[in-house]
């Protein structure tokens, strides 16, 4: 059985965040991924943008580490060569209700500490972009896009650098605790076991399931596990706009908005589908949902320029219909195993905070 000092659970976006900053801090890590490749999950599958903190409840996980992570991620990207844009966004509202929905999310930004916000009657949104349609927006400066696959493996790198490892297709079957160690059951193509003193679980929509194969953790500790699913329709043509374009957000999602790639191809979603067993088709069916919640914003819409793209399933702690829940960090204090850490719900802004979640779970562990 082999030895390491610790262990992360996961190589998407938040697990090798986390790898990075232990491996950098001088431990010794092994991060152990389920799939033959990093990122294939929720983290490949977003929108890819980097948000600027002002959806999130005011002194949340989310909101602080968003706010923290997007300046660092800005800093990271530029001086390790990852794609991105500064592209800036609107998020925009039409009628009264609206309105004053759009207004508390511009208020709860600088609440958050989003500094740079700038409120728009309608006609002055339109001067920004003609297509549009809005009796007022908000102007967000600091929302960018980014190359999430190229992130990631720019993660990758320094945790290789520093003399880290990742090991793929190395699901963990099993968990126990043993003379003051984790033991972990590790499938794959030559199943084993590893002994840990620290253990991270950041794996995504399978953070549940890993913490069920623990035999040490309390069964009343595991939140449930509800999957929202995300579809994405592109745009055929060019884009109509030159920013990013949100609608006023609900409980489950920051709406149907458009966004683009780094190429410059244009999309709409994601939508959301709360569903019972992962899948990731795109039902054309739905071109009819999209384009009934574009139409207010973008009246020009063509049925027809939209095609089915891709989806995305978010890793929700929260039921339909109820309120957004923040992310859960759990401890030893909650569930009583010395050295691990469970991440649970960890969605959207996980990619933009990913640096930040990191920092703060690696304090955890100390």
């Amino acid at each position: 059985m082999d030895h390491i000092e610790t262990v992360v659970i996961g190589a998407g976006v938040v697990g090798l965040a986390i790898a990075r900053a232990l491996a950098q801090a001088g431990h010794e890590v092994v991060v152990l991924e389920a799939a033959d490749a990093i990122g294939t999950g929720t983290s490949s599958r977003s929108s890819e943008v980097i948000h600027a903190g002002m959806y999130y409840a005011t002194g949340s996980l989310k909101a602080r580490l968003c706010v923290a992570g997007r300046k660092r991620l800005y800093d990271y990207v530029a001086s390790h060569g990852v794609g991105h844009f500064r592209i800036e966004k609107l998020i925009v509202a039409s009628g009264d209700k609206e309105v004053v929905e759009l207004r508390h999310v511009f208020d709860r930004g600088h609440a958050n500490g989003v500094d740079d916000l700038v409120w728009l009657e309608g006609p002055e949104a339109l001067r920004l972009e003609p297509e549009l349609r809005a009796d007022a927006a908000i102007l967000s400066p600091s929302t960018g896009i980014i190359d999430s696959h190229g992130l990631m493996l720019s993660y990758q790198g320094d945790i290789e650098d520093a003399g880290g490892v990742i090991a793929l297709s190395s699901p963990v079957t099993a968990g126990r605790v043993a003379n003051g160690h984790l033991v972990l059951g590790v499938g794959g193509a030559d199943p084993t076991k590893i002994a840990c003193h620290r253990l991270v679980n950041a794996a995504g929509l399978g953070a549940q399931a890993v913490a069920r194969a623990i035999t040490a953790i309390p069964p009343k500790t595991i939140p449930p596990r509800y999957m929202a699913k995300g579809q994405y329709f592109s745009l055929s043509g060019p884009s109509p706009f030159q920013r990013l374009i949100y609608p006023v957000p609900n409980s489950a999602s920051l709406g149907i908005h458009f966004t683009r790639d780094l190429s410059g191809r244009g999309r709409f979603g994601p939508d959301v589908q709360w569903i019972e067993t992962e899948n990731y088709d795109v039902d054309p069916a739905r071109i009819s949902v999209f384009a009934d919640a574009i139409r207010p914003y973008w009246p020009g819409v063509r049925v027809e320029a939209l095609h089915p793209d891709y989806a995305g399933i978010r890793p929700k702690i929260q039921a339909p219909g109820d309120p957004a829940k923040d992310w859960l960090f759990q401890g030893p204090d909650v569930h009583g195993v010395p050295g691990l850490i469970n991440l649970y719900g960890m969605e959207s802004p996980g990619l933009t905070s990913s640096l930040a979640i990191a920092d703060a779970v690696v304090e955890r562990l100390a």
